[in-house]
């Protein structure tokens, strides 16, 4: 397993892993690889990461600045994170996850937020706190991770390329 930065060779693959990984998801709206297109074509892709299994793109992962109420500066929204359903469960989105976030401290980042299931994100230290809040999401899903001294507190933006929906 390889992780390293994408590269635009790698750009359809990412779509087609990310489409393949949320295709059957239980509660995914099926736009997620709409939203890394998205994110790319406005620069805001901070962190954009691939795994390589045998020369083979399986996995994906972006983190992309977020917009806070407190005005905190440097925090980042992780996801999407997609792994090809076949390659599931063997430690790859543990693997993105961890180097991504390493990323992001080495570009001086004060923390990460990120909407999903906190049974899988607490084990790389993600917590639900009641300060932090993202419209329309249950408070139990909105998880942050503070990297640096800052505790953000209000409402989570994500950048609006998470509203694309083609």
């Amino acid at each position: 397993m390889i992780i390293r930065n994408e590269t635009e060779s790698d750009i359809e693959k990412i779509y087609d892993v990310t489409k393949a990984a949320f295709e059957n998801h239980p509660i995914s709206h099926h736009t997620e690889q709409f939203i890394i297109t998205a994110l790319r074509a406005t620069g805001a892709l901070a962190v954009s990461l691939v795994v390589e299994v045998d020369g083979n793109v399986v996995g994906h992962i972006a983190f992309s600045l977020v917009t806070i109420s407190d005005g905190s500066r440097n925090w980042y929204g992780l996801g999407p994170i997609s792994v090809l359903p076949e390659y599931q469960k063997q430690g790859i989105g543990k693997a993105l996850v961890h180097e991504g976030l390493s990323r992001l401290k080495a570009l001086g980042a004060e923390g990460c937020v990120l909407v999903g299931d906190p049974l899988y994100y607490e084990q790389f230290g993600f917590r639900s706190v009641p300060d932090l809040t993202h419209e329309g999401v249950p408070q139990e899903n909105v998880l942050s991770l503070p990297l640096g001294d800052v505790r953000a507190k209000g409402m989570v933006t994500f950048h609006l390329g998470f509203t694309a929906t083609e």
